[in-house]
C-alpha cells in the first residue's frame, strides 16, 4: 500500500471535501487523516491517503477533473515506521504584530527540532480591544535532545516578544 499526501487548494465553496472524497473512494483508497480549513474565502488542506499500489497511477489521474474546482498536488508519503518521538506542545498569545511566526519557528529551528502541526488565528481581544495573535505548536524532541534546553530559550524569547508562551 502507498501513503500519498495530497495538498489542495481552492475557492471555497460547498462540495469540496466531497468531491475529493468521492475521487478517494472510487479508487478504493482509505482518507487516513487530514487537516482542511476556509482562509480568507480559500479552501486549503492537506489529506494522508492510502491506496492500494497498483491504484496509484489510476488515483492520481482521476484527480486531473477536480482541477477546475481544486487544484491537488501528490506526493508520496513514507510508510517506514519510527519510533514515537517526544512532543513538547506549546502555545503562544499576545497582541498581534509582525515577527511573531518567525521569531518562534526560529528558535524552534535553531534547536534543531521538527515541527509536527502549526495552528494559529487572530482574534479580538476582550475588554482591552485590539487583536490577539494565537498559536498552538506541537514540536517532536530527537532522543537525546534536552526538552529543558529548549524550553528554558523558548521562555526566553517569550520575555523578548512580549508573549505569553507555555511549553508542556
Amino acid at each position: 500500500m502507498a501513503h500519498l499526501v495530497l495538498t489542495v487548494v481552492g475557492d471555497d465553496r460547498a462540495g469540496l471535501v466531497n468531491a475529493l472524497a468521492q475521487k478517494v473512494s472510487e479508487a478504493g483508497a482509505n482518507w487516513e487523516q487530514s487537516e482542511l480549513a476556509e482562509l480568507a474565502g480559500a479552501f486549503a488542506g492537506i489529506v494522508l491517503v492510502r491506496v492500494d499500489d497498483a491504484r496509484v497511477d489510476e488515483f492520481v489521474a482521476s484527480l486531473q477533473p477536480l482541477e477546475g474546482m481544486l487544484k491537488v498536488a501528490v506526493h508520496a508519503g513514507t510508510t517506514a515506521a519510527t519510533p514515537a518521538p517526544r512532543t513538547l506542545h506549546i502555545t503562544v498569545l499576545g497582541n498581534d504584530r509582525p515577527g511573531i511566526v518567525r521569531d518562534v519557528t526560529a528558535t524552534i529551528a535553531a534547536h534543531a527540532l521538527s515541527i509536527d502541526a502549526f495552528r494559529s488565528r487572530t482574534l479580538d481581544a476582550p475588554m482591552a480591544g485590539g487583536i490577539l495573535f494565537e498559536a498552538t505548536v506541537e514540536v517532536s524532541i530527537p532522543e537525546g535532545a534536552d526538552a529543558a534546553v529548549i524550553r528554558r530559550a523558548l521562555e526566553a524569547l517569550a520575555g523578548e516578544i512580549q508573549v505569553d508562551l507555555s511549553v508542556e
